[in-house]
């Protein structure tokens, strides 16, 4: 069994509200479940209203597989207009 782990930091611009960001979170999240039958939660930064750090995980018995899925889930998260993808940070265990 091998397992990815990621976490994204996302920065929204003309955010007014935590009830408005959580929104974006929340749909964000939802698209990535769906998407690519992911696990993946909002981890850090709740309280503030321009930023939020998500984490995914991914279970696998192939490395490639793994690395191959974190990519695509990157150039999706880069793809969404409501933020802006600040840093990544990737391990395989």
């Amino acid at each position: 069994m091998i397992v990815g782990v990621m976490t994204a930091q996302l920065h929204m611009q003309g955010i007014n509200s935590l009830k408005e960001k959580r929104g974006i979170v929340k749909s964000l999240t939802g698209r990535l479940r769906a998407r690519f039958n992911i696990s993946v939660s909002q981890v850090d930064h709740q309280d503030k209203k321009t930023s939020a750090v998500i984490a995914v995980a991914i279970v696998s018995n192939d490395t490639c597989f793994i690395d191959s899925q974190l990519d695509t889930i990157i150039n999706f998260l880069q793809r969404d207009g409501r933020f802006y993808l600040g840093q990544i940070h990737r391990e395989t265990f």
